[in-house]
C-alpha cells in the first residue's frame, strides 16, 4: 500500500516537471535561455545539446547571445535555431550569434494562453489517470485480501489529497504563465 502511494507521488511529480518544462518553452516577450534547452546541434556526427557546444547568455531582456566554443559551429547553430519551431531569427556578428526576441502581438498572446491551458489540461488528465491506476491497484489488494476495506478507503483518501495538491500546483503554474504572457 505504501509502495502504491509513493509511486503515485513519483509519477505525479514527473508529470508536473514535464508541464514545467513545456511551459518554459512557451516564450513570452522577454528573453530567457531556457527556450533553447531542447535545441540539439550536429557536433561531428553526434546530436549534442546547444549548451555543450556554446555559451548561452542574455545580452539584455530581449536578446540572447550564443558564443560557440568553435568558430566552425556558428553556421550550424544558426541554421538549427532558424529551422526550430521557436520562430526565432538569429543574426551573426563576428563570433557571437545574437537572437532578438520579437515582441508578441495581442493575438499571439491569446494563442499562447490557449496553448498553456491545453498543456495544463493534459497534465490534469495525466494526474487523474495516475489516481485511477492507484485506486485500481488498491481495489486489487482488497480483492486479493491483502488489505482491509478501511485501509483501502484511507489510502484512496490520501491518493485523492495528493492528486488535489498536484492539480492545485498545475493551476498555480498556469496562472503565473498567463500573467507572464499578458504582461507587456
Amino acid at each position: 500500500m505504501e509502495e502504491i502511494k509513493a509511486n503515485v507521488k513519483t509519477k505525479m511529480q514527473k508529470s508536473l516537471d514535464s508541464l514545467k518544462s513545456n511551459l518554459s518553452k512557451i516564450r513570452t516577450g522577454r528573453a530567457h535561455t531556457g527556450i533553447l534547452d531542447h535545441i540539439n546541434v550536429d557536433y561531428y556526427g553526434a546530436l549534442t545539446s546547444l549548451s555543450q557546444v556554446a555559451s548561452v547568455t542574455l545580452a539584455d531582456s530581449t536578446t540572447i547571445n550564443i558564443q560557440p566554443y568553435e568558430k566552425t559551429m556558428i553556421p550550424i547553430i544558426e541554421k538549427v535555431i532558424r529551422e526550430s519551431d521557436l520562430g526565432l531569427n538569429p543574426a551573426t556578428s563576428g563570433e557571437v550569434i545574437r537572437i532578438p526576441m520579437p515582441p508578441l502581438t495581442e493575438e499571439r498572446r491569446r494563442e499562447l494562453i490557449k496553448v498553456v491551458k491545453s498543456e495544463a489540461e493534459n497534465s490534469k488528465v495525466s494526474m487523474r489517470n495516475i489516481r485511477r491506476e492507484a485506486n485500481d491497484a488498491l481495489k486489487k489488494l482488497i480483492k486479493d485480501k491483502e488489505i482491509s476495506e478501511d485501509d483501502e478507503r484511507r489510502a484512496q483518501d490520501e491518493v485523492q489529497k495528493t492528486t488535489d495538491q498536484f492539480i492545485n500546483e498545475i493551476d498555480k503554474l498556469t496562472e503565473l504563465k498567463e500573467k507572464d504572457l499578458l504582461a507587456i
